[in-house]
């Protein structure tokens, strides 16, 4: 008689993924920090859930967990929401400066919740500057592969022809990094200065003022005019408007069932300095563009004469100089 077989022993069940989601991505839907800057403020034990400190954000949670940052309770995020600013010239877009000079986040109006900048703009650039609640929108908005074109009025010193500026459209390399092809388009000379419209869809850092300096043509003012599908339309510097629910979820395909309150304009907290409006911007939010009264002409636009933008006049020359 045979010998009975022996079962075989059971196959151990796969360890089951803990519920909940990560420790750091709820602090950033939470409009706490970046996942970054949360992580960072878990390994120095700013963090604790259920009354522990930890320090390794190898952790999920869920809704059930308290957590504190700082000895403060952390709210449930709250829908993910997004504010267009005109940034002025001389504001520093981070949290706090090391020299003392004045951020963003200090301009902004009393009653707005704790918001994050979507990308920066340097020191001596303004216009538009995208701001969030929710760090995973502000993540998603800087993916290199969202691929969303950024626009740009860009005035130098010089009188480049558009054979001096084809350089930008091939790529160009300075310092040894490689920049990708920019769309450039000359929108007209102006005395010793020329306005152009550059678009691009990557953001390293002072881009089109580097490429340019390689050229030997220098910026005398630089504003961000769109950024994707939304534009700065007729904000002024200091301004902020945030995006309707209904046109940030058809433009990213959020929730469907999020509150359609209307957002209105506020009002620009007083900085302290005295700020040089610049000219109107072409576009308005994530609408159609809108007719441009000063400033540099908007591109492609005809002139009787067959060239581009309308000839020379007052009403046609930046309100400041450089």
């Amino acid at each position: 008689m045979p010998p009975k077989s022996t079962p075989a022993a059971p196959v151990a069940a796969e360890k089951a993924t803990p519920a909940g989601e990560r420790i750091a991505k709820v602090l950033s839907r939470a409009g706490i920090a970046s996942r970054r800057e949360a992580e960072r403020l878990i390994e120095i034990g700013e963090v604790a859930v259920n009354g522990k400190v930890i320090t390794s954000p190898a952790l999920n949670v869920t809704g059930s967990d308290k957590i504190t940052v700082g000895g403060k309770p952390v709210a449930a995020a709250e829908p993910a929401r997004l504010w267009l600013y005109y940034k002025p010239e001389g504001l520093v877009t981070s949290e706090s400066d090391e020299k003392g000079r004045q951020t963003v986040f200090e301009t902004l109006p009393e009653d707005m919740p704790r918001v994050m900048s979507v990308g920066r703009l340097d020191l001596n650039s303004e216009g538009l500057l995208l701001l969030t609640n929710d760090g995973e929108l502000k993540r998603r908005l800087e993916l290199p592969s969202t691929g969303w074109l950024r626009k740009y009025r860009v005035r130098i010193n010089g009188n480049p022809t558009d054979v001096d500026l084809e350089p930008l459209r091939k790529g160009i390399t300075v310092d040894g990094e490689r920049f990708q092809p920019m769309n450039v388009m000359l929108d007209r000379i102006q005395g010793a200065n020329a306005w152009l419209t550059i678009g691009l869809r990557e953001g390293k850092n002072r881009e089109i003022r580097r490429a340019l300096n390689a050229l030997d043509l220098y910026v005398n003012r630089l504003i961000r005019i769109s950024y994707g599908p939304f534009r700065l339309g007729d904000l002024q510097p200091g301004e902020v408007e945030e995006i309707k629910p209904r046109i940030l979820r058809d433009q990213l395909g959020l929730d469907p069932m999020a509150d359609d309150e209307t957002p209105k304009k506020a009002p620009p907290k007083p900085a302290g300095r005295s700020v040089s409006h610049g000219p109107a911007r072409a576009g308005s939010k994530a609408e159609a563009p809108r007719r441009r009264t000063d400033g540099p002409a908007p591109v492609g636009k005809p002139r009787p004469d067959g060239k581009a933008g309308p000839k020379p006049g007052p009403s046609s020359r930046p309100r400041r100089n450089p």
